[in-house]
């Protein structure tokens, strides 16, 4: 029987909190059905996070496990559970239990209201204060470089109608990042305040290396705003460039410039050298985006898999 509910969550360092993650979904979802299913997809962690997920497995049919043959990413692990969905109604959420499995008969209950995505925003969030400081700085960027509202307290935790998720597979480009590719597929959609949880465990993987990387392919893959400024600056300082000759001449012509300025010359070069290199820089990354496209490589792979087609 096709479930009405699917709830995919991305697994990384969790082996703590699997059982209890588990636990408090099917308390939560009780309510609603007990049709559905919860796929737990863990992405190459170190730990012994896909023994905890089998040991759910084993114990109900309904919790299924995939498992991805190496580290590839939340947003890529997102879509690996998105693909084996079958829901009418997907949810998708963190494994930490700072997105509460509590507010998911909220969420439906405001989906059943005529939309087709209703997302979370968390209205009070309990993450450590550099951590927001950088998701705030990290969206007002992209919304400017993309044109878009942006809101930080919004991330992956929502619940989504089947045909949402149908679109959202369908796009199999190598850049993945769940928030964004739902902005672009449109629908009805919503926001709905949640409470936000306190992790339970660990702290966040998201590392300022792997933030800056991940913002940076983000922007790449959403906009090409960052071409079309340096083009405004190159034509900036060619006018800046153009005033400064009119009054280099005006003042030869007059007789009030007798040797030719060292200084002024060195500084020009090393602008224009400085502002080239950082615009083939740029041009280049894009270039490096493309060939990764060209590639066609798998946006993931599948090492193992549990309750899913009879394995």
């Amino acid at each position: 029987m096709t479930p009405f509910l699917s709830i995919v969550s991305p697994v990384y360092r969790a082996e703590l909190i699997i059982e209890k993650l588990v636990t408090e979904i099917k308390a939560s979802i009780i309510s609603i059905t007990d049709n559905y299913e919860i796929l737990l997809v863990e992405d190459g962690s170190p730990d012994n996070s896909w023994k905890a997920i089998l040991a759910e497995c084993k114990k109900d049919p309904r919790v299924k496990g995939i498992r991805l043959s190496r580290n590839f990413g939340q947003h890529y692990a997102i879509t690996a559970g998105l693909d084996h969905t079958k829901g009418e109604w997907i949810v998708v959420m963190d494994c930490d239990l700072q997105d509460l499995p509590s507010e998911i008969p909220n969420l439906l209950a405001e989906a059943k209201k005529g939309f087709d995505i209703v997302l979370a925003r968390r209205v009070d969030r309990r993450d450590h204060v550099t951590k927001k400081f950088f998701s705030s700085a990290f969206y007002k960027v992209l919304g400017y470089l993309t044109g878009s509202d942006q809101d930080a307290a919004v991330a992956n935790f929502g619940i989504y109608h089947r045909k949402v998720i149908d679109a959202i597979c369908s796009m199999r480009e190598q850049i993945r990042y769940f928030p964004t590719m739902i902005k672009w597929v449109g629908f009805k959609k919503t926001m709905l305040d949640v409470k936000h949880g306190s992790r339970d465990s660990g702290s966040s993987n998201y590392t300022l290396r792997k933030l800056m990387s991940l913002a940076l392919d983000i922007l790449l893959a959403n906009s090409e705003k960052p071409i079309k400024l340096i083009v405004k600056m190159g034509l900036f300082i060619s006018m800046l460039a153009f005033l400064a000759s009119m009054i280099v001449i005006f003042e030869y012509l007059r007789g009030t410039i007798e040797v030719a300025g060292y200084t002024s010359l060195i500084l020009s070069v090393w602008l224009l050298g400085g502002l080239i290199i950082m615009l083939l820089g740029i041009i280049g990354m894009y270039i490096g985006k493309v060939f990764q496209y060209v590639k066609e490589r798998p946006i993931y792979i599948v090492q193992d898999q549990k309750n899913l087609d009879d394995n």
